[in-house]
């Protein structure tokens, strides 16, 4: 093993990267040894790829990720926004659905854990409809009720989903979901089946299964009422029990 790696290092000193990519691409290694070794390296390096290409992507973009003009999540969330609504946005980031919401909304709160996006937030979008809280959700004791709740991209970063769900049904009867499948592509799942790191992100406890989402809303006491899937993505419309 030890030999094998130096002169995998050895080989892109010598003729650089790019060449020791083809070489391990091109040659016939024909034993389940090196095969397992180029296996894990070209799933780490697409692994690091993706991250690099949605880093490069969001600052060729002026700082926004391309994929909100292409996936136009906010258009679900907001086609079941009516103006006598009061909205949370939890995990709200930057603002920017809190925004749009509270164009259409009677009131919006947008809360998130990081200190830094609710100053961004407060900082450009200004509505007399619209605040911000900098706040862990998970913790936070609100006061009032909502007519609806906004988990984009959230729930997968909370460990215990469970608690989470049956606290907040507290404050509200319907949620509009997003979250990501792994069911998005077979390599994803395959990934995952054979050990290797398959989360888009490090800070995601679960990417999941429609079956495992299925299950956890149930758990929670909630239902799903209506969703669709796009992008590898569940967005749906939760009712409390």
């Amino acid at each position: 093993m030890k030999n094998f790696i130096k002169k995998i290092i050895s080989h892109i000193k010598k003729f650089g990267f790019f060449s020791f990519l083809k070489t391990v691409s091109r040659r016939p290694f024909d034993n389940n040894f090196t095969n397992s070794f180029k296996l894990r390296f070209f799933i780490n390096l697409h692994n690091l790829s993706y991250k690099k290409i949605s880093s490069l992507a969001k600052k060729l973009n002026k700082g926004e990720h391309p994929k909100r003009a292409i996936l136009k999540y906010e258009n679900f969330f907001l086609s079941h926004i009516k103006p006598e609504d009061s909205v949370l946005d939890i995990g709200c980031h930057t603002g920017y659905l809190s925004f749009k919401a509270a164009l259409i909304a009677k009131k919006v709160v947008g809360i998130d854990l990081n200190k830094k996006n609710i100053s961004i937030a407060k900082e450009i979008y200004k509505l007399p409809n619209l605040s911000f809280i900098s706040a862990d959700a998970t913790l936070f004791p609100f006061k009032e009720k909502f007519n609806k709740i906004i988990l984009s991209n959230v729930l997968e970063h909370i460990e215990n989903r469970i608690d989470f769900l049956k606290k907040i049904s507290n404050l509200s009867d319907i949620i509009l979901l997003r979250v990501p499948l792994i069911e998005r592509d077979w390599l994803a799942v395959y990934k995952k089946e054979n050990g290797y790191n398959y989360l888009l992100d490090s800070t995601h406890y679960i990417e999941y299964t429609l079956k495992e989402l299925k299950e956890e809303v149930d758990k929670s006491d909630w239902k799903i009422e209506n969703f669709t899937i796009k992008f590898g993505e569940f967005w749906g419309i939760l009712f409390k029990k």
